[in-house]
């Protein structure tokens, strides 16, 4: 017994040390290496304080709609809904998210509407869409907002992030950002 607890306990020792210790310093050396040097992005408008880098529920007509959230957009309990594609309760709601969308915005077709649209993101926060997904969502807030869809399209321009260190991931919009621009835009 002595010749296993004994190494047992050097080993938990040195995990210990390791994970509470040098990796945390991994991690946070990282984070210092990218923008925003892993600190919460706030943003202030009209005297509101906003997370620029958690999603927030958009889903009035007259601004560009959130991605879904799998957990009402709580970043206390980041996560997906763990359903597969083929689940029958994930998949009702993925057509109630479609059919929804569809009358908020007659002249798309089903066939047209972005994924991230319809379906949330593996931790339920993501606070961007896809540019595509911004883009079929001009016609409606336009006619809503009584403003030009060209108008609001470079704003879509001047509010699209390029991939991070220009080939990791795809090009992407906050929608904060983007609705809180499209407010100003007036």
């Amino acid at each position: 017994m002595k010749e296993n607890i004994f190494p047992a306990i050097r080993l938990t020792i040195v995990c210990v040390l390791f994970f509470s210790g040098v990796y945390t310093l991994i991690v946070l050396g990282t984070a210092q290496l990218l923008p925003g040097k892993g600190n919460a992005e706030m943003i202030t408008s009209n005297s509101k304080r906003y997370y620029a880098n958690i999603g927030q529920i958009f889903t009035h007509d007259e601004y560009f709609w959130s991605r879904p959230s799998a957990v009402a957009y709580n970043a206390a309990g980041a996560g997906g809904s763990n359903k597969g594609p083929s689940n029958p309760d994930y998949l009702k709601e993925v057509q109630a998210r479609i059919d929804s969308f569809l009358i908020h915005n007659p002249g798309v077709s089903k066939a047209d509407i972005p994924a991230d649209m319809v379906t949330a993101s593996g931790s339920g926060l993501d606070p961007h869409i896809s540019v595509q997904a911004a883009e079929i969502q001009v016609k409606r807030i336009a006619a809503i907002r009584g403003i030009a869809e060209g108008n609001i399209r470079q704003l879509i321009i001047s509010n699209t992030e390029k991939p991070l260190l220009g080939f990791l991931g795809t090009q992407r919009v906050n929608v904060l950002k983007l609705n809180l621009a499209l407010d100003n835009l007036k």
